[in-house]
């Protein structure tokens, strides 16, 4: 697998697609190099009214999503950007479902699996006080990178995760680099058998 990795961050009127819920917000960052190289950002108009809790959490207005470009042309520019390289999100499977159902409203599908930075961290900070982002990249000492449950700024934060993760591993565990295909396997192992897994992994270099 490509060292290149795109971390992506929905923000949305609810919890679920199968509810009627769309999304708002999304924004998608490239790792590359132990770095971030660039970033796609953009409002979306699904034309639906956005709940009082929502916007307040948000910050994110219906006022602001009447003057936002089309959810079908959001999602097109979205799928040129991200192409066919894998994905991380926080929680995946919560935008994943938005992913796949924005997509599919646009007669497209989803070419690769997402993986879950939260389902890693579960494993490599197993003593961490909870597992939501914000509590993650505190405990990690990842840098604020704007408001939170934004999606540039939630996304760019879950990208730190991964980075401080991958560097901790490396740190840790004494390996020269952290291939992709190991953090897409640690967030499936056992959640306290890290350290066998990844000794395994390396004596027999998969």
């Amino acid at each position: 697998m490509s060292d290149s990795v795109i971390v992506l961050d929905f923000e949305t009127t609810g919890l679920s697609p199968e509810w009627g819920d769309r999304a708002t917000e999304v924004a998608a960052v490239v790792i590359e190099d132990g770095r971030i190289v660039s970033q796609y950002q953009s409002l979306m108009n699904a034309g639906v009214r956005i709940p009082a809790f929502i916007q307040a959490l948000t910050g994110i207005t219906d006022k602001m999503i009447r003057q936002a470009p089309p959810a079908k042309q959001v999602l097109r520019e979205l799928a040129r950007f991200i192409g066919a390289k894998p994905l991380v999100a926080h929680n995946a499977s919560f935008d994943r479902k938005f992913l796949d159902a924005e997509l599919d409203r646009i007669g497209m599908k989803r070419k690769q699996d997402v993986m879950c930075s939260m389902r890693v961290a579960r494993r490599v900070y197993p003593e961490a006080t909870n597992y939501k982002l914000a509590t993650l990249a505190e405990y990690a000492d990842v840098s604020a990178q704007g408001r939170h449950h934004r999606a540039l700024s939630d996304a760019r934060m879950a990208a730190g995760l991964w980075l401080k993760m991958q560097g901790e591993l490396k740190t840790r565990f004494r390996m020269s680099s952290v291939p992709l295909d190991l953090m897409q396997r640690i967030q499936s192992i056992p959640k306290h058998s890290l350290e066998s897994f990844v000794q395994r992994y390396k004596r027999n270099g998969s």
